[in-house]
This record gives structure tokens, sequence and C-alpha cells, in this order.
């Protein structure tokens, strides 16, 4: 009776946090955009974030607001990742050079633009 009664308490305590966390704007499992910010400092060299012109790369203003990347391929999460972890066009491949992490991080920081 009393392992039930502890597994009880721990459930109503991770649902206490887990609701704290959602209530405070926290995303859970989706990537921290400051983090992703931060992480970004390397792409800016070559994409834009600020203005539509073009650097090396194409700017990322308003990036989900589009309905199509460069490539014609729909703006989602998926091909976003697929692009950062292929590249392209010049574009380095990251798939073996950003960590799960920080794609994510990312990634909810391009949901910001």
């Amino acid at each position: 009776m009393r392992r039930y009664t502890l597994i009880a308490a721990g459930s109503v305590l991770f649902s206490a946090f887990l609701a704290a966390g959602l209530a405070a704007g926290q995303k859970t499992g989706k990537g921290d955009p400051a983090k992703g910010k931060e992480a970004f400092e390397q792409c800016a060299v070559c994409h834009n974030v600020d203005t539509d012109e073009t650097k090396m790369g194409p700017s990322l203003k308003g990036l989900f607001k589009r309905k199509t990347l460069k490539n014609g391929k729909p703006v989602n999460d998926a091909n976003v990742l697929a692009q950062i972890n292929a590249g392209g066009n010049g574009m380095p491949a990251y798939a073996d050079m950003l960590s799960a992490d920080d794609k994510a991080n990312i990634l909810a920081y391009l949901h910001t633009l």
C-alpha cells in the first residue's frame, strides 16, 4: 500500500511541475530560443535575421511565416532541419557539427523571427 502511495505522490508532483512549466511558458522538448540565438551566431556569418537582405545565404527573417524554402519545399521543422543537416548550395552540412539540442534550440529561435 505504501508503494502505491509513493507512486501516486510522485505522479502528482511530476504533473504539478509540468503544469507549472507550461504555465510559465516553457516549452517541453522543443528547444530553447535563447540558447538557439547563441548557437545561431555561427549561422549569422551567412544569414541575416533582421533584414531581408541576402548575405552569402538567404535571409531567415520571418522564415516560418513563409510558404516555401528557397529549394521549393514547404517551410516546416522537418524541412528546415533537413536543410541544416544536409547543407547545400555552398552551405556546409551541420548534421555532425551541431548536437541535437543545438539544432532544436536553433529551430526554436528561428520560430521567433
